[in-house]
């Protein structure tokens, strides 16, 4: 959380954080206990709610300085409603057994069940959006359907070590960035901010959701399983090749011997000597240089405005990349 912290630490932002997470828990609760159970599984488990964050950070530069509106609150649980929907049908894809370090919706209950509830938390989401106003349901609607996209890129390269930057790069701007630029654009809309202040605020988030995921996917490489809360080395595992190991295996010297254990499931004493010869390699940094250049981008984008939420968002989007040069060391605790 180190990164995050100039965001989720502001002040006043866990007034606004609690609110979030109230509005949040009541979307989800039904008529139904079964139902109720299985969809509010993954709110109880926690998180760091930095995508709504994100929407009260913009939003609050529509207001006095005070706490943002009840549609900004909204439009951040919206954003959160997606998110989480979409980490119920990764774990049945994933077939994960843990999330959040409890056990995962699809391990107590199904993979049926979990898909149906995670359908039911996007559905939430557009609930939410359409009382916004339009412009707002068409966003999210569309931002659904790139992170879907998003995914779907990444399971035609799955196991495939010919996956190239472009691919990657592709892939997370649909999985990850879209959200994050959705969640900034959806609060500066509803704060009602002229429209060259939502579409900065809408680059900052797409840039910086980039950043975060490379440096996600640089943590997955070096970090332990203690410092990310889940098992390390999963993408490997996953065939999902990121951007260190594309790195890794366009260099000389241990590319060929990374290429020779890539391209089928690993076993653990594998997924451990390939993340050896990722970090034997210039590939982390040369990740961590691709994340810096979306930190500068994003910083840039916001940086000519006058008012708060800005500042603060550059101040989170410094601290990223702060955190790149050593994100691999045993301290990191990953953004």
């Amino acid at each position: 959380m180190t990164a995050l912290a100039p965001l989720l630490q502001l002040p006043g932002m866990a007034e606004e954080l609690h609110r979030i997470e109230a509005a949040l828990r009541a979307s989800v609760v039904t008529a139904d206990p079964f139902l109720t159970e299985m969809t509010t599984h993954l709110v109880a488990a926690g998180g760091k709610r930095w995508r709504p964050a994100l929407a009260v950070a913009a939003g609050s530069c529509g207001g006095d300085g005070g706490p943002v509106s009840d549609e900004v609150v909204l439009g951040g649980v919206a954003v959160e409603l997606v998110h989480l929907g979409s980490l119920y049908h990764d774990d049945v894809m994933d077939e994960a057994a843990t999330r959040r370090g409890v056990e995962s919706v699809n391990a107590r209950w199904g993979n049926l069940r979990a898909i149906l509830a995670g359908d039911f938390l996007l559905a939430k989401a557009s609930e939410i959006a359409a009382s916004l106003g339009t412009e707002v349901a068409a966003l999210l609607a569309a931002t659904i359907g790139d992170m879907c996209a998003g995914q779907v890129r990444e399971l035609q390269t799955a196991y495939d070590a010919g996956r190239d930057e472009d691919q990657y790069l592709a892939a997370i701007d649909g999985k990850t960035a879209s959200l994050s630029a959705a969640a900034c654009r959806i609060g500066a809309l509803v704060a009602g901010l002229p429209r060259p202040q939502v579409e900065a605020f809408t680059t900052f988030g797409r840039r910086f959701g980039m950043a975060f995921q490379i440096v996600d996917d640089v943590l997955d490489v070096v970090a332990t399983d203690e410092q990310l809360g889940k098992p390390a080395g999963n993408d490997l595992a996953e065939g999902v090749y990121t951007l260190p190991v594309i790195r890794a295996l366009a260099a000389p010297g241990g590319a060929p011997e990374l290429a020779g254990l890539l391209g089928r499931p690993l076993q653990p004493v594998e997924i451990d000597q390939a993340r050896a010869l990722v970090q034997a390699d210039t590939a982390v940094t040369g990740a961590l240089e691709v994340a810096g250049r979306y930190c500068e981008e994003a910083v840039a984008s916001v940086a000519g405005l006058d008012c708060p939420g800005a500042g603060d968002l550059v101040r989170t989007a410094n601290a990223l990349l702060e955190t790149v040069p050593t994100a691999g060391s045993t301290t990191s605790t990953g953004p």
